[in-house]
């Protein structure tokens, strides 16, 4: 006996295997969506910006293009974080760090080896 979600017409329960994953129909314990973290290349420029919209104000330093998994992309972020002494976040393979820290970030990435850019203003 299983549910079927209405909307999509996918299986989300099976009674054989519990909660199914939406993206690859799999049991949630043997879920591929998890492995598949492919590493987005673009034009291979790392571009840090500033960005305050939405923020009331407050800026944070968008990091975008970097070539890494997702594992990788988390450590990086707590390093620079670190680094800059601030706190910060990952958000769809975007790395903010609070405040404005475009120069310092912008050496420490060049470290790694990567074309970095300033963006933005």
């Amino acid at each position: 006996m299983s549910r079927r979600n209405r909307e999509s017409g996918g299986l989300v329960f099976s009674t054989e295997f519990g909660k199914m994953c939406p993206g690859c129909g799999e049991s949630v314990s043997q879920c591929r969506c998890k492995d598949d973290d492919e590493i987005e290349v673009g034009d291979g420029v790392v571009r840090v910006s500033k960005e305050t919209k939405g923020r009331k104000g407050k800026g944070v330093t968008l990091i975008t293009g970097v070539p890494l998994d997702a594992k990788a992309m988390k450590d990086l972020a707590k390093k620079l974080k670190q680094k800059c002494g601030v706190g910060g976040a990952i958000k769809d393979r975007v790395i903010e760090i609070q405040g404005d820290h475009r120069d310092l970030l912008v050496e420490e990435l060049k470290k790694f080896g990567w074309v970095v850019k300033k963006a933005g203003g």
